[in-house]
This record gives structure tokens, sequence and C-alpha cells, in this order.
């Protein structure tokens, strides 16, 4: 709750500013100059003095108003509101939370809240908070909730992984609160965001929006689903646990008579991908993690682009570490989930190549970073149920392994004459399994379509 009275008796200060009237410039350049310091509370209707004069308030104007407050800050606010009834009056309370990366701005001004009013920056006390702001991260700030939010047991179990890792040193008979203060996860006797997501009771309490929802596809139609809630050590290993319930594995005999397990994807891939979305998500973004898995590929979708430094043709090849949630990256370090910063990508590449599967693709839409994985159908069980005879199922294996296949190749592959090699190349490019590529006579070879970036 807002508890307007109380606030209202404190008075106007650094984190709290009365507005008599819907005055759109005034409260958004407010909420600009309390995302820039440490958050604050506007409470709207009510005079400078204290006295309560009331709003008209529905459903759709704290609605209206949200998404105002966001369409009109740069990067976009997420403000929280809710109206109180005093001595029946109403009286609307938006709440601000302080905004890890700064500076926040208001038609390309920038606002800090100094005493009860607000100060507009110049070009070098931006920078200045710009500098500050970078040491932390989102999940660094602390939230007015209480320690007994917090899953001890868990804290317990994860302390003891990452001791038995050799990552993390606690003395003996350290209490937990004081381990959870080295590791940053509370200041001030406070929980951080990440200590509420990694640990808490019930993260969605304060973070509705930090799920997975998954879903199997068919076709177009969702032939199972599930949305995932909890701490982000349980959304991880449920996400795994469904997206290996809706893949297939089979089995075969390697080196020393051993049975080895195929999934139609290499499990460190998928695990880095979902650990991925997990930890680099932005919070602050009212979305889901969103997996849709499918016949032929699996897409992992999560709010918020790469960072700035980063570009798509960068995660291809070696690149430094750039953690949007730096407290929560380093608690999945400390328990396993990362094992080298920076590495995840680089991991998820070579176990799909490891798997013989094509690079999957990397993409910034719908306002957030997606991955996807594609799967390899070429198998010669489904190649023989697509109709393939015997000589087009060696090529396209060959192809698998080689890369790609030319028209004399072919012949000398299968012993057939160069009309056989072209008619069975043809077929294979119009059943979309293969694609010609190249030019003139010895230029010309054919690719596997899926292997294309």
């Amino acid at each position: 709750m807002c508890d307007v009275e109380r606030l209202i008796s404190t008075g106007e200060n650094e984190e709290i500013e009365f507005k008599e009237n819907f005055d759109f410039n005034g409260i958004v350049e407010t909420a600009v100059a309390f995302a820039n310091k440490r958050g604050g509370v506007i409470l709207v209707g009510v005079r400078n003095n204290g006295t309560v004069v009331g709003v008209q308030t529905g459903r759709e104007t704290l609605r209206d108003w949200a998404n105002r407050i966001s369409q009109n800050t740069d990067p976009p606010i997420i403000p929280e509101l809710e109206v109180e009834d005093i001595n029946g009056k109403k009286v609307l309370c938006i709440k601000i939370d302080e905004y890890p990366i700064k500076p926040v701005m208001f038609r390309g001004r920038a606002y800090m809240r100094v005493g009860s009013s607000n100060k507009r920056l110049n070009a070098r006390e931006i920078a200045e908070l710009y500098y500050r702001s970078i040491r932390h991260s989102w999940d660094y700030i602390t939230i007015s909730a209480g320690l007994e939010e917090i899953n001890s047991e868990a804290v317990r179990e994860f302390v003891e992984v990452a001791k038995n890792r050799g990552r993390l040193n606690v003395l003996e008979g350290e209490d937990l609160e004081t381990i959870l203060e080295k590791l940053e996860l509370v200041r001030d006797g406070k929980p951080t965001r990440a200590l509420i997501l990694l640990f808490g009771n019930d993260p969605q309490k304060y973070f509705p929006h930090a799920l997975v929802r998954i879903a199997k596809f068919r076709g177009s139609e969702i032939e199972d689903e599930i949305t995932i809630d909890g701490n982000l050590f349980n959304q991880v290993e449920e996400a795994l646990k469904f997206i290996r319930k809706h893949i297939n594995i089979r089995f075969k005999i390697g080196e020393k008579a051993q049975r080895e397990e195929l999934w139609d994807y290499p499990p460190e891939a998928l695990r880095e991908a979902v650990i991925n979305a997990i930890a680099h998500r932005d919070y602050a973004e009212p979305d889901e993690i969103q997996i849709k898995i499918f016949n032929d590929r699996i897409i992992f979708w999560n709010p918020g682009g790469l960072p700035f430094e980063l570009k798509i043709e960068d995660l291809y090849r070696p690149h430094p570490s750039r953690p949007r949630n730096k407290l929560i990256a380093k608690v999945f370090y400390y328990f396993g989930y990362i094992e080298k910063w920076g590495s995840g990508i680089e991991r998820i590449l070579r176990a799909l190549r490891e798997y013989n599967l094509p690079e999957p693709k990397f993409e910034e839409v719908f306002g957030g970073f997606q991955v996807t994985f594609y799967k390899d159908i070429y198998t010669e069980e489904h190649l023989r149920e697509l109709g393939l005879n015997d000589r087009q199922i060696r090529a396209v294996l060959y192809v698998k392994e080689k890369g790609s296949i030319t028209n004399k190749e072919y012949q000398e592959l299968c012993k057939v004459s160069r009309i056989t090699a072209t008619r069975d190349l043809s077929e294979l490019v119009e059943k979309g399994i293969l694609m010609r590529v190249g030019r003139g006579k010895r230029g010309i070879k054919y690719v596997i379509q899926m292997m294309q970036k």
C-alpha cells in the first residue's frame, strides 16, 4: 500500500511530490527526476500545502498514465500506480523506482531530484550521472521487503554447491545474512532485487512478469504449454525439463560398446540458451521469456536486446561479457550455471557444431533478443520417409558431413551418369532439401537449405 496519509504528513522532499491535478509535464519531469535519484512517489490530488482535493480516476486513467509516462521517457520508466481513498476523496499514487542505468530523459532533457524540486542537468552532470550509475545493474537495487521473504534452505543449498565447486569461500559458522551481504545480495539489511528473484519464496509477488512461458507446437496449433514461476533456479530446471519432454532422444553404440544418448539438440546448448535468457533478460520490461518448440526448430526469446557495445555479428566470435544483471550472473557463476564469463554463446556454437547442426540464428526482434536452434531432420530414417532413393540419401548425408556436393562429386559417390546425377539433384532441390548455389558449370554446388545462415 502507498500509505498516502503518512506521505502527506511527511511533506514534499527528495522522494515525495504533491500534484493538485493531472499536470502532464510536471508529473513526467518529476518521474524522470526520481528515476535519476533514488526513486520516489508522486501524489496526484494533493495541494502543495498537503490539502487533499482528490482527482477523478478509473481503470482507463491508470492505464493511460502508466503508458504516457513510459512512452515519454527514455529509457522508458515503468511506474506503479494505485488509488487510495482519503476521507472520500481519491488520491493517485505514482511510485517511481530508481533506474539502474542513468540518465533517464524527458524530451531530450535529464532532471535530478534535489530537495523538493527538480534540477535540470547540464552535459557534464549527465556524463557524471552515467558513469556513477554503470557500477551497478538493475538487480543491485534493494526493495522494501524483509529477509523473511527469502527461502533460507535454497540459500544454504546454493552455498554448499558453490563451496564444493571451489568458487565461494565461507568462514566456519558464518550466518546466512553475512554471506548474503558479502555477495552484495543484501544491503543495509534489505534484500536486493537479485536476492528476491534468486531465492525469494514468491518472486512474482514483486516481479509478476518474471516468468518463463513455453509451448510445444504442432504446426500452428499449441500441443502443450506451461508457465513457470518461482525463483530463477526453479525456472531454469523446469524449463529444461519441459524441453526434454518434447524433443526426441535416440541411442547409438559408441566406442567401447557404450550406449550414447543422442538428443535432437545438444543438452549443453539447450542449457546455455535457457540460462542466458533467464540471467540476461531485462526484468524491468513487463514481458515474459518465451520458448517455442516446433518440429524443426526451437525459438528462445527474452525481453531486452543486446548491450549497446555488442552487435549480432560479434556473437559468432569471442566477445567480452556484458551481463545486464550482474548479481544474478555472479550467483549463476558460483553455482556452476555459468562456467566462464562470456563463454555461453561460444559453448552453444561449439555444441551445435559437434552435433553437426546448423549454426543458430541470433536476432534482435520484438524489443528483445531471440535465438533459434534448427533441428537436424535429415536423418537416414527421415529421408527415407520423404521418398528419397538410396543414392539421394547417401548424397544428403555426404552434404551434412562435407557442407556441399557438386554434380561431379555426386557421379563419383553414387557411380552414376551425369544425366542421372542431374535428375537426382534436381529432385532434391524441388523437395526443398538441397539448394543450388554458385554460377557456371564448375561453380555450381548443392548445399542443405537449413545450413544457410
